[in-house]
């Protein structure tokens, strides 16, 4: 298995051929009408198995001593708090599909919150699980502090932990002794966390911080996966930013606005950025200041980007095995493997776990699909993702579709025969991997429920600090125009 590193070192801009890469004319597709009920029996069955085993990869990984969600799965892992935030939203799912009993998930989600907000929190090396309220990335799943040297004190990691901390404060609502101390304790760990501590070059937040090399000499800022971590750095009602950090988040957001692939849109080359915020906060119909300038929100501009993505595939100017309308999504995810082949003429590069996207901040692509790309933007594009994931299913369902839903990520242009530092070679098709990753099944799963029913959306409406964190960004309309619940 490689190394994961921070999502959030990924948003650095890379070199690009992007003027050998030939524009699809499209336009601007409008609103979404596909909806679960329209589907034909056969893709309902599908997203119905698609969605019940990807919850399973939640519930059986878990440790249910301590709540941590592992990296990775099946195998051995260090626990991703990521995975973790993922994990907790994903047991509401669990209760309103009837996978397990309210009881079951209460019990689940207080295991999870007692062993973090009794996590040894302090500025030593190794023994800690965090420090001034956030988490390190990765814990170790046996004895749940840091798993090693190299792992940071995370900001963007501590902020997905965090959307499942409030989703559970917020579904678990009725009076009983285990609903009670669920909200208890995930007010108490939300409100520890010291947001403006991580303010190194303030207004803008960091990344993270390791004791040994101290803040991270990178900052949130452009559009990416750390929307959230503004909002709820602003919500905050004991440590909170002022409303300048979400001006200085979004003030470089034009060097990225632009047409790619047919899309006029805010450009992030990996589609993850496109969803993570999104799994919690309903952005439908709420807009900032940038988004009144621009005229959309950042939900259509997920939208836009996931017809680029599906455009850039139809063009396919890397040339590479089965890419296609049905057959699309570069993300965050495992690959190959640092392997160097050489065909022909040309030498090719394939990568292991890599932010591989295409925008026009950057294009990363080695022939590397990942479905959750395609099955994270459901709620955005129902009517190209369906279609996606039931193509992806019936082309190469018996060795990328297994327990637990898809596999990470597979390649049908590679063929070596190397080492393989994860999954294996499959005659005919090509490299697949052997695991899942949380947090690539946290958002097919989550998204397909919001897609079907707006269930976390609606679940997270109700909550104060989500409300208070956009309200302070300057957002308005949409559902923030009704009173507060």
């Amino acid at each position: 298995m490689p190394c994961r590193f921070s999502l959030a070192l990924t948003t650095a801009f890379l070199a690009t051929a992007l003027a050998a890469t030939p524009p699809v004319r499209a336009a601007t597709p409008g609103p979404a009408a596909t909806t679960y009920a329209t589907l034909p029996p056969a893709q309902q069955k599908l997203i119905d198995d698609l969605e019940r085993r990807t919850f399973d990869w939640f519930w059986d990984s878990a440790d249910p001593k301590t709540g941590l969600v592992p990296d990775h799965y099946p195998g051995e892992s260090f626990s991703s708090i990521a995975a973790v935030g993922f994990g907790l939203t994903a047991y509401g799912v669990g209760v309103e599909r009837g996978y397990v009993t309210r009881a079951q998930a209460a019990e689940r989600t207080l295991a999870t919150l007692r062993f973090f907000k009794d996590a040894p929190q302090n500025g030593s090396e190794d023994d800690t699980a965090g420090y001034h309220g956030f988490y390190y990335h990765f814990l170790d799943m046996g004895t749940g502090k840091r798993f090693g040297r190299w792992v940071e004190l995370s900001s963007v990691d501590t902020t997905l932990l965090l959307g499942g901390v409030l989703f559970a404060q917020s579904y678990f609502d009725r009076d009983t002794p285990a609903e009670r101390e669920i909200r208890a304790l995930a007010d108490t760990i939300y409100r520890r966390v010291d947001w403006p501590w991580m303010q190194a070059r303030a207004p803008l937040i960091s990344m993270g911080w390791t004791p040994g090399g101290q803040f991270i000499p990178s900052d949130w800022k452009g559009y990416n996966e750390g929307m959230l971590v503004y909002i709820l750095a602003l919500g905050s009602p004991t440590h909170p930013v002022q409303p300048a950090a979400w001006k200085a988040w979004t003030s470089t957001n034009d060097q990225t606005w632009g047409a790619f692939q047919g899309q006029t849109f805010l450009n992030f080359a990996p589609l993850f950025g496109h969803q993570y915020s999104h799994v919690w906060v309903d952005f439908r119909g709420i807009r900032d200041d940038w988004n009144r300038e621009h005229d959309l929100d950042y939900f259509q501009n997920s939208r836009r980007a996931t017809y680029s993505q599906r455009n850039y595939a139809i063009a396919n100017p890397g040339h590479w095995t089965g890419y296609g309308a049905n057959v699309w999504g570069l993300t965050a995810s495992n690959g190959p493997g640092g392997i160097v082949v050489e065909q022909g003429d040309k030498t090719l590069t394939f990568e292991g776990y890599t932010a591989r996207g295409a925008g026009l901040d950057y294009i990363s692509d080695d022939g590397t699909i990942a479905p959750t790309a395609a099955g994270g933007s459901i709620a955005f594009a129902p009517e190209i993702v369906v279609p996606a994931l039931a193509t992806m299913k019936q082309r190469y369902g018996k060795s990328i579709y297994d327990r637990y839903g898809f596999v990470d990520a597979f390649n049908p242009s590679f063929h070596t025969d190397t080492e393989l530092r994860t999954g294996r070679l499959v005659p005919g098709l090509g490299w697949v991997d052997s695991v899942q990753l949380g947090i690539d099944q946290g958002p097919i799963v989550l998204m397909i429920e919001n897609w079907r029913s707006d269930f976390v959306w609606k679940v997270m409406r109700r909550n104060p600090y989500i409300r208070k964190g956009l309200e302070k960004a300057g957002f308005t309309g949409g559902w923030l125009a009704a009173p507060e619940p």
